[in-house]
């Protein structure tokens, strides 16, 4: 999962979506002076990509981690 930090205006859309409530809102501030949402734990995330769907900037990026063999 990644976040376009730049592109998020902290809506909350992808908050709210969240079934797992993996996503929240943060004090951290983009470039542009908005507040950016941030992942609390991304080992419970299901690559559901609900809040990739509902944000209107495509700020979230969801990617499926594979383990690479020794």
């Amino acid at each position: 999962m990644y976040i376009y930090e730049d592109r998020c205006k902290g809506c909350g859309l992808c908050v709210v979506e969240c079934r797992k409530n993996e996503i929240s809102e943060s004090d951290k501030l983009n470039k542009y002076g908005y507040s950016v949402v941030k992942f609390n734990d991304l080992g419970a995330c299901n690559a559901c990509r609900l809040c990739a769907i509902v944000c209107p900037d495509a700020a979230i990026k969801v990617c499926e981690l594979v383990e690479v063999p020794e």
